[in-house]
């Protein structure tokens, strides 16, 4: 069974950094793609970023492209999003996602994800 754990959500102001991590346990975890999605209340939950099992591909939505930085561990099972820059329409409930098996490109697809954690909120407020 595959569980994820989000953690390192909080208030920041405008123009501030925060790294929020996803801990992870459960067979072959290390070789799945492993994406951030977040929401806000009324709207979908919208992809953010994702990284390959090995770490060399990463994608990013367009709206955090240049701000923000998705890594990971595979030693520690934990995957990282490094935010900078933030703004407060990166406010939202933050998840982070893994695929049911390994593939090599990691997706931007909601429906490609079938393990989420429970969630981080991250706010951006002066």
């Amino acid at each position: 069974q595959v569980q994820l754990v989000e953690s390192g959500g909080g208030l920041v102001q405008p123009g501030d950094s925060l790294r929020v991590s996803c801990a992870a346990s459960g067979l072959g975890i290390s070789s799945r793609p492993m994406g951030w999605f977040r929401q806000t209340p009324g709207r979908e939950r919208e992809f953010v970023a994702a990284i390959s099992g090995s770490g060399e591909r990463t994608i990013y939505a367009d709206s955090v492209q240049g701000r923000f930085i998705i890594s990971r561990d595979n030693a520690k099972a934990t995957v990282y999003l490094q935010m900078s820059s933030l703004k407060p329409e990166d406010t939202a409930v933050y998840y982070c996602a893994t695929t049911p098996f390994s593939i090599s490109t990691p997706p931007s697809s909601l429906t490609a994800y079938k393990y989420w954690g429970q969630g981080t909120q991250v706010t951006v407020s002066s």
